[in-house]
């Protein structure tokens, strides 16, 4: 079955239940589709040969556990995040061409208080342009926010698997050093529900990208970087290793 993490993922999920052995095949290649063209039938005899074949070992995920609750929250938090940055971007670009009096009296406030005084502002501006006023009281509430309290709101008075303190799928995790909840969620993300599809420590590597790939011709023998798999795994491994090698450079088994 293609696409059972998108518009499959309902169908892939009661196909689980039920007992019925699913595996997830990716899209024909581009040459193919150019030379054959695009249609449902051509789809369903590539995934059947693909699975015949071997090719498509790779089992469905089931998508309806605590890391699939974790990943919706990821993703919550992460336009938080994203509008906020976005939000004190365009404040601070009102300022730029904002009246001289009104830029000088501001420019020399950090973020906190400047969001907390452009959100004081009142209509009866003691400033000539009242209508830079009236958009940077309308931004700074956007801004004001903190990422984490806005990603929050939506599961108020519940535990949240991204917040040890609230109980992580895999509280194992956080124990280990370097890794917090978000790298935590990132790594269990990437598993998902069902770590069982992965046979070993090299396939989750592969998976997330950091195995070496053969690059070899004749001679000669090397290897490069991987430039595939999931890129948000890649970059929360990074993460893990640089703060290990920053706060326990001598410590044997932590790297």
């Amino acid at each position: 079955m293609e696409g059972t993490g998108s518009f499959g993922a309902a169908l892939s999920r009661y196909l689980l239940t039920q007992g019925v052995e699913v595996f997830d095949v990716n899209r024909p290649d581009r040459p193919d589709r150019r030379q054959r063209g695009k249609s449902d039938p051509f789809d369903a005899q590539n995934a059947a040969r693909a699975v015949l074949s071997g090719r498509a070992r790779a089992r469905a995920k089931s998508g309806d556990g605590p890391v699939q609750i974790a990943r919706m929250y990821k993703l919550t938090k992460g336009s938080a995040v994203k509008a906020r940055t976005q939000a004190i971007n365009q404040l601070k670009t009102v300022l730029v061409t904002a009246h001289p009096d009104l830029r000088e009296d501001l420019a020399r406030l950090n973020n906190p208080d400047l969001l907390r005084t452009c959100a004081r502002f009142a209509d009866d501006s003691k400033h000539d342009e009242g209508d830079e006023e009236t958009v940077l009281q309308a931004t700074a509430p956007r801004c004001a926010c903190p990422p984490h309290r806005a990603a929050h709101r939506a599961d108020q008075g519940r535990g949240t698997p991204l917040d040890p303190a609230r109980g992580t799928p895999r509280p194992q995790l956080l124990a280990a050093v370097g890794i917090g909840p978000d790298t935590a969620a990132t790594l269990l993300i990437t598993m998902r529900d069902n770590p069982e599809r992965l046979g070993s420590e090299a396939s989750f590597a592969s998976l997330c990208g950091v195995s070496p790939v053969e690059r070899s011709s004749g001679t000669r023998q090397y290897r490069r970087l991987n430039r595939g798999g999931d890129r948000q795994a890649n970059a929360a491994l990074h993460r893990i290793v640089q703060t290990r090698l920053r706060f326990h450079p001598g410590h044997p088994g932590l790297l």
